[in-house]
């Protein structure tokens, strides 16, 4: 590609949303609010797969995730996006609309075909792919992180321990997720399903999750 992939800044879509909140502090109190609440949704919909002994992840989740992130905040919540959009500082350009419902089907028949997939190949495939599909006006990445968390423990079949859980700590420190995701999206430009570069990222944090325990565990 002769445009230069530009991961050293935010990638981001505007929600072409109505706002719902008074300023940014209050926008900042519900963005808060809400991404306990979807963290308590993930953790829910753990329990309830290792009680049921499957996980088949469907659209309906996937847009529940994206209502709990941005409740109160815009009006786009838990819908599919209507119009075209374009993320800032990066080369890819989501599908048109009339593709979104067809494309996340498609992406929870590839997590649900989980025979000979590793937990976390199914967790970095779904981390790029909700992005790279962008179905909703905002609310994506939030959305990519608690349905990527959720396939990984429901895959492995347990809940996690470690108070920094992995979407925290992207969070935390972008860069590398801007990274991985460019990586997914240049090799899908040139033909190839590659998420490698995402399933080394949540390796490494998945190992910095669990270190948190050992360091609590002997007092470090």
């Amino acid at each position: 590609m002769s445009e230069k992939r530009r991961t050293d800044v935010q990638r981001d879509s505007k929600p072409a949303s109505h706002e719902l909140f008074a300023d940014k502090a209050e926008k900042a109190r519900l963005e808060a609010r809400n991404g306990l609440l979807q963290f308590d949704e993930v953790l829910r919909c753990v329990d309830k797969a290792i009680a049921c002994g499957t996980f088949s992840l469907r659209p309906s989740a996937v847009q529940r995730f994206q209502r709990i992130a941005i409740q109160d905040i815009y009006t786009c919540a838990g819908n599919y996006r209507i119009k075209p959009v374009i993320i800032g500082n990066t080369t890819h350009r989501p599908p048109p609309p009339g593709k979104i419902s067809e494309l996340v089907e498609e992406l929870c028949d590839y997590i649900n075909d989980a025979e000979h997939k590793t937990p976390v190949h199914l967790a970095a495939y779904a981390m790029w792919r909700i992005n790279w599909i962008h179905p909703f006006a905002g609310g994506n990445g939030r959305t990519s992180r608690a349905v990527s968390y959720l396939v990984l423990c429901a895959n492995l079949g347990y809940r996690l321990p470690g108070t920094l859980a992995i979407p925290e700590q992207i969070v935390a420190n972008r860069q590398p997720y801007y990274k991985a995701l460019d990586a997914a999206d240049a090799a899908w430009m040139a033909g190839k399903l590659d998420v490698s570069v995402m399933e080394e990222l949540l390796s490494d944090l998945l190992a910095k999750q669990l270190a948190f325990v050992q360091d609590k565990a002997t007092g470090q």
